[in-house]
């Protein structure tokens, strides 16, 4: 049966009716009998040597099982960030303790008793700041704060150029926020080992951190991932909770449970982002790149999580979609008393795309050429595989197409014309056109994956994946790729994954790898089990295997004698029908596309507001445009929440200022306009279903885009540049800062 059956449909996910009645199971929904409750004693402080903990008040309080401290939780490993801190605490939110009573408001009020004398030492928040001679350390075994730093290319990559715009960006600290925080269930297996439910990305993950910890085999710890509230990069780490609350479980032999209210989740959980970026780029008179220089500071936090590995992804796809014949690029990763920095929705990849859309709007400025125009000027054509300056292989691409698509679906002659218009009657409310070209890796790092498929007797398919979904679809995507290869309806259909004692192995879910690598494995598996079943048709039918058949309908007979043809479950119920395959790609993949923002910007207060967005993003084959473009949705709702509205700020002594959804701004449904998606396929050839990845595609595309819509808005009044977010005083500063006097059009700066 040909694969292309399963393609290009829309069928609805078949989670959602489960998910929306509120018939999930998340990690807070698992009751274990007799499960005791654990709270976490966090710092207030962000930095402070721990000179003693009294815990005998909490001790004595009712409810109150124990009070444990690092030296109470002896662990088989170290990791760089402590699992709960003995000698010193590095930002708000690092434990100290934890405590375990009958009930959660028992744990709770036990951990608000246990007093920790702490003695403060100098906070350091600013990544910049920590490169200063005499700096202080977060580190003090350390001799600087540089966690993880490079540089690639040569000096004078802007050699040549007749114009060069310089800048300094900041691509803000952002929280996930995910609608489930953190959370974990463990207990004893009564075998040695335990059984752990955690609200994970990465199971097999989870599974050998806590079982390194514990001093046990990776077998003997069980790692389970039901239902998963959001997850955008966040869950990606494995947290010191996990490992403490397993430990709980075995040394007190009773099922354990933990889950963050929000604002410990806002503190505790890992951020993203936060880099500094100094920016140049170069060009000649007629609009063509010669160069680009960028010296980054990216913001590790107190502990080195997964930014100093994304710092390397930002460096590697700086090129973008543009034909740049030279580029420098430093980079630092520093340690701040700040919560630990990690992936978030992109993860290295919109830092890098945000650098050079930003930089190409102030050329466009400079040069008062249209923004549009200038990326036509500088897109690479190929051929394709093309090799980037920075050593990235793009498979395929078209961005000129991608731009063409996006500049006509946004009526881009007639938004200039009214942009025109009412700059010259000076309206209050200005308009703002922002383009964003962009290209971007998937499968980032991890090309492998696991999938397995199995025929019951009752006729059903098992199929068994090693991803994790945290709300992609990935139960809808194999169960419609297996219908089409096995003739199976989807419902006979049952899909397994994201539980380390039913799947063999697997590498979870990140840089949106599941449906190339996952889907592929999925695939291999179900042409494995088909070669079965036409083995077992051919037993059974005393035929040739090479004269079997499988039938529309996905039973299996004889070339030409379809009344002898057999169902699956009758094969399965005589044969073990089972196939494992592992997939593996040769390289990563690198979908594309194009956004255009709209917004109208009241240059009397500020206030912006996002009025459309237009958004083309290709990632290959398309297996089910319902999910993609569900993927974009949220993904462009994300990146127009960094735009305009997130952002995680400190004081300058480490404290957090923004630990609530009461003052940490993300944008509801009436901040976000339909988003007009337009479709465009461009295979690769890396993997047999052409696919590449489309989870983090919105928010890369997005961002950027709208971004530069704000400062396009106001750019006829002498702004040159805004920050992200680019909430209204930002923008109202900006605008005074330029000049501004009210009822002036200020057209003698109009840049195009």
């Amino acid at each position: 049966m040909a694969l292309n059956a399963a393609l290009g449909g829309s069928v609805k996910r078949r989670e959602d009716p489960r998910l929306i009645t509120g018939a999930g199971r998340y990690t807070d929904d698992v009751r274990l009998e007799g499960c005791l409750h654990a709270v976490f004693v966090r710092s207030p402080h962000a930095h402070a040597r721990i000179a003693g903990v009294d815990v005998s008040a909490a001790k004595g309080m009712p409810g109150v099982v124990g009070v444990f401290l690092a030296t109470d939780l002896a662990f088989e490993s170290e990791t760089p960030r402590p699992r709960l801190c003995s000698d010193e605490v590095k930002f708000v939110g690092d434990a100290v303790g934890v405590v375990v009573a009958a009930g959660r408001e028992e744990a709770v009020d036990a951990a608000a008793a246990v007093i920790v004398d702490y003695e403060l030492l100098p906070a350091l928040v600013d990544g910049t700041t920590a490169l200063q001679p005499g700096a202080m350390l977060v580190h003090s075994d350390m001799g600087d704060n540089v966690a993880f730093d490079f540089d690639l290319g040569e000096e004078g990559a802007l050699e040549g150029a007749d114009i060069v715009v310089r800048a300094r960006f900041v691509n803000q600290r952002l929280a996930a926020v995910p609608i489930e925080a953190n959370a974990v269930a463990a207990e004893p297996d009564g075998q040695g080992g335990i059984r752990m439910w955690t609200s994970t990305q990465v199971p097999f993950g989870v599974r050998a951190s806590v079982a390194a910890s514990l001093g046990l085999p990776d077998e003997k710890v069980r790692v389970i991932a039901a239902d998963v509230g959001g997850a955008f990069g966040a869950k990606l780490m494995t947290y010191p909770e996990q490992s403490v609350i397993g430990a709980l479980a075995m040394k007190l032999d009773r099922p354990v449970r933990w889950f963050e209210y929000r604002t410990e989740n806002m503190v505790a959980m890992t951020h993203g982002r936060g880099h500094v970026q100094d920016v140049a780029l170069g060009a000649t008179s007629e609009g063509k790149l010669v160069g680009l220089e960028a010296d980054v500071v990216a913001d590790a936090g107190a502990y080195a999580g997964l930014a100093p590995p994304q710092l390397m992804l930002t460096a590697l796809l700086a090129q973008s979609v543009y034909e740049i014949p030279r580029i420098r690029y430093s980079a630092k990763c520093v340690y701040t008393n700040t919560a630990v920095m990690s992936a978030y929705r992109g993860a290295g990849r919109p830092e890098a795309i945000a650098l050079i859309e930003r930089a190409m709007d102030m050329l466009a400025m400079e040069l008062r050429m249209d923004p549009a125009e200038l990326r036509r000027r500088n897109l690479i054509t190929g051929p394709f595989p093309y090799t980037t300056v920075t050593g990235l292989t793009y498979d395929t691409g078209n961005y000129s197409r991608a731009l063409d698509l996006a500049l006509a679906a946004a009526g881009y002659a007639e938004l200039r014309r009214e942009q025109a218009a009412r700059r010259e009657r000076a309206d209050r409310v200005q308009l703002g056109i922002g383009v964003s070209t962009y290209v971007e890796m998937t499968a980032v790092l991890s090309t492998t994956e696991f999938g397995a498929a199995r025929a019951e007797a009752d006729g059903s398919i098992v199929l068994t994946a090693g991803t994790t979904s945290s709300g992609q679809g990935h139960e809808t995507a194999y169960a419609q790729l297996a219908s089409a290869l096995l003739g199976m309806p989807m419902e006979r259909i049952r899909v397994v994954s994201s539980d380390t004692g039913l799947v063999d192995r697997g590498s979870g879910t990140s840089g949106s790898r599941s449906l190339q690598l996952g889907g592929s494995a999925v695939r291999g598996a179900c042409l494995v089990l088909i070669e079965q079943a036409k083995k077992e048709a051919a037993r059974r039918l005393e035929a040739g295997v090479d004269d079997i058949v499988q039938l529309p309908d996905g039973r299996f007979g004889v070339r030409g004698v379809p009344a002898t043809a057999l169902s699956w479950a009758e094969l399965a119920s005589e044969a073990t029908l089972f196939a494992e395959h592992d997939f593996e790609q040769d390289d990563q993949t690198f979908p594309f596309g194009c956004h255009i923002a709209v917004v109208e910007v009241d240059v009397e207060t500020g206030e912006t507001r996002l009025v459309r967005h237009i958004a083309v993003d290709d990632c290959g084959t398309v297996l089910n445009h319902a999910l993609v473009d569900g993927q974009i949705h949220g993904g462009v709702a994300q990146g127009v929440a960094q735009a305009l509205y997130e952002e995680f700020v400190y004081d300058v002594e480490g404290n957090p200022l923004t630990t609530s959804l009461t003052d940490y701004a993300i944008p509801t449904i009436g901040e976000i306009p339909m988003i007009e998606t337009v479709s465009m396929e461009t295979p690769t050839p890396l993997n047999p279903l052409g696919a590449k990845g489309v989870g983090e595609s919105g928010t890369i595309g997005s961002t950027p885009a709208v971004q530069n819509a704000v400062v396009d808005a106001v750019s006829h009044l002498g702004v040159r540049h805004i920050d992200m977010p680019a909430h209204p005083m930002r923008v109202w500063e900006a605008i005074r800062a330029a000049g501004y006097v009210k009822g002036s059009s200020r057209s003698g700066t109009e840049p195009r």
